[in-house]
């Protein structure tokens, strides 16, 4: 990638710029959860169209991708995301969202893009349309993808089941990006593994039911769930060694209809995040045991069920190919704006794009929040409590810088693989 072929590229953003607000802001208004993102897949695939793309729809239930076969050179994948969360928005944006939606058990709950999804479907368009109006500055296929189903953890890999690189060619290259609760404009790289593992588990407690009052009649599955709660909290302090890694939730327990009726099950929905398989196994493992020894010493009648919901795998970039595109990020935006990304706790299915390919994969972050907001909650150490993280209610990124910067990343990413002025894909 040569500067006057980026800076070509380039040069139509600060025009484009009100749009891709504009964009932003009708998609953040209107959320869809996983795989009923109807309207935004519809409107993010006729902006492709208008941009001279060959569009496909309904790939993996929602999912949109466009290609764009410019000469000789590599298939270079860029990927977005676009669900949103089952969150009622609190940030008091003027757009704020106050939609609400059949969740997946059908009952009606708010939608929220809480995880900024929103702003990576902006982002990507706004790179799409800006390396079609220049393709005298780059040569190879572009395929630009946008993913439905990333919160349930299954939209990349119904993508890549219902034919996603039949219509785009299978890519030597995949890339994507996630804005992040760091200062907007900011961009973090990370060699190897980025992004943890993802384990989610439905654990059905068996009780004997009865009356409130006869609590000897009853084998009573909220103590029961209250004692594996508790000791499921002693796998990271006890069994996991201080220098490895895992964090281990109990997100959802529904136990009970009424203050005076012992149920006769409770129902706990358990989240696990690991970044190595060893120790991923033994926090199986360890879970496994808790659950049923606790059952086992309240003398449960049944034995507990233990039920996969969602695996996420590591999100892991090839060294190799992050080396090249750190460098080409800190070319353009200078050493004090690119950054070594932390491990990340959270999970992602982008990785599974680039397994089925047998590509190289770059997943990096962009900083999305007011900076100055950002470096004072450090400063003070109040970091965690001070700056809302991805998933909550007050998750809002600021509009500028974070629109340009992020544009910009892909632009640069994406030059940086394809042929451009004769070169060939990076290494």
């Amino acid at each position: 990638m040569t500067t006057t072929d980026l800076e070509t590229v380039l040069a139509g953003l600060d025009p484009l710029l009100p749009d891709l607000e504009e964009l932003y802001v009708d998609l953040h208004r209107h959320p869809e959860l996983s795989f009923a993102e109807h309207r935004t897949a519809a409107a993010l695939a006729g902006r492709l169209r208008e941009a001279g793309y060959d569009v496909r729809t309904g790939i993996g239930g929602t999912g949109v991708a466009g290609v764009l076969r410019n000469g000789d050179g590599p298939v270079v994948m860029l990927r977005a995301d676009i669900d949103a969360l089952p969150v009622a928005e609190k940030t008091g944006l003027p757009y704020a969202s106050a939609v609400r939606a059949p969740g997946p058990d059908g009952d009606e709950v708010p939608v929220m893009h809480a995880c900024g999804h929103d702003m990576h479907a902006t982002w990507l368009d706004g790179a799409a349309r800006l390396l079609a109006s220049r393709r005298d500055a780059w040569s190879g296929t572009l395929a630009v993808v946008f993913q439905p189903g990333e919160e349930a953890g299954e939209g990349a890999e119904a993508m890549v089941r219902d034919g996603l690189f039949d219509f785009t060619g299978t890519p030597e290259v995949v890339l994507g990006q996630h804005v992040a609760p760091g200062p907007a404009g900011w961009v973090l790289t990370r060699p190897g593994v980025l992004m943890a593992a993802t384990d989610a588990l439905r654990v059905v407690l068996h009780g004997r039911g009865g009356h409130g009052s006869r609590p000897e009649t009853t084998v009573d599955p909220a103590v029961l769930a209250a004692s594996v709660v508790m000791r499921l909290q002693t796998i990271v302090s006890r069994e996991i060694a201080a220098t490895e890694q895992a964090v281990v939730t109990v997100g959802a327990m529904h136990v009970g209809t009424a203050h005076n009726v012992i149920a006769d099950e409770a129902v706990l929905e358990v989240n696990v995040r690991t970044f190595d398989e060893q120790v991923r196994r033994r926090v199986l493992a360890a879970i496994e045991r808790i659950v049923h020894g606790e059952a086992a010493a309240a003398g449960a009648p049944r034995e507990p069920e233990i039920r996969p919901i969602a695996t996420f795998p590591v999100t892991a970039n090839d060294d190799g190919a992050n080396g090249t595109l750190t460098a080409a990020f800190t070319g353009h935006f200078g050493d004090g704006r690119v950054l070594e990304a932390p491990l990340v706790t959270g999970s992602e299915d982008f990785g599974e794009f680039g397994r089925a390919a047998g590509a190289k994969s770059v997943f990096w972050l962009v900083g999305g929040l007011d900076q100055d907001t950002v470096l004072r909650a450090m400063a003070d150490g109040r970091f965690e409590r001070d700056v809302p993280s991805n998933h909550s209610p007050h998750f809002a990124p600021v509009l500028h810088p974070t629109l340009r910067a992020g544009v910009e990343t892909l632009v640069v990413a994406a030059l940086t693989f394809l042929s451009v002025g004769g070169g060939t894909l990076a290494a």
